[in-house]
């Protein structure tokens, strides 16, 4: 029997995709809840941060679920995009 593990840190992004995926939320509207940058946020999402246990807590109180939900083991593939109801600024302007 061959057993394939999973990176806790991918684990993780995995799980806040779910979850986001779950409540609606973008991860633009997640970071805002956790006063996060989205680029950290997008790191934790991809893997390659390793989030502290206040950042754990401050995603989990975010998310409107306790620390022990948000470390549990996610779906096996990642859920769908969520879209913004609003357009979402990223510093252009139109000319």
């Amino acid at each position: 029997m061959v057993t394939t593990s999973i990176d806790p840190r991918k684990a993780l992004g995995l799980r806040i995709k779910q979850l986001r995926a779950e409540y609606p939320l973008t991860q633009e509207e997640l970071a805002d809840r956790c006063d996060l940058f989205r680029t950290y946020m997008s790191r934790i999402e991809s893997g390659l941060a390793n989030p502290t246990l206040t950042v754990l807590h401050t995603l989990a109180k975010g998310l409107e679920v306790d620390v022990a939900s948000l470390l549990a083991m996610p779906v096996a593939k990642a859920p769908a995009k969520v879209r913004s109801a609003r357009p979402v600024s990223r510093g252009r302007v139109a000319r």
